[in-house]
């Protein structure tokens, strides 16, 4: 399990990180006109964001979740921030998981 929960951590902020930056690059575009960065941002977060997916089914799989919180945790990382909170749970709840394991 701890072998999962470091990529999917990283995998967390990056695309939290993106989609704070293709929230920025659609304003842009449909604010401003300007549509440049979102081709170009919108294809990596798509990308890392199916990385994250993947991260997330790693992790949830070894640490025997319910589909129910693998789906919940997999849509956090489609709203703005919130992937960022829900790192900090997983990683607590799998820490937990770890020490109880180990006792």
């Amino acid at each position: 399990m701890e072998s999962a929960l470091k990529p999917f951590r990283i995998l967390a902020y990056i695309v939290g990180v993106m989609l704070l930056v293709l929230v920025t690059c659609i304003v842009l575009r449909y604010g401003f006109g300007i549509e440049g960065p979102s081709k170009i941002v919108s294809p990596i977060h798509g990308f890392l964001y199916m990385l994250y997916l993947v991260a997330t089914m790693n992790l949830g799989m070894k640490a025997r979740w319910t589909w129910s919180y693998i789906l919940g945790v997999m849509l956090a990382g489609t709203v703005p921030l919130l992937s960022f909170v829900f790192e900090r749970r997983v990683t607590r709840r799998v820490e937990s998981e770890l020490a109880t394991a180990a006792a």
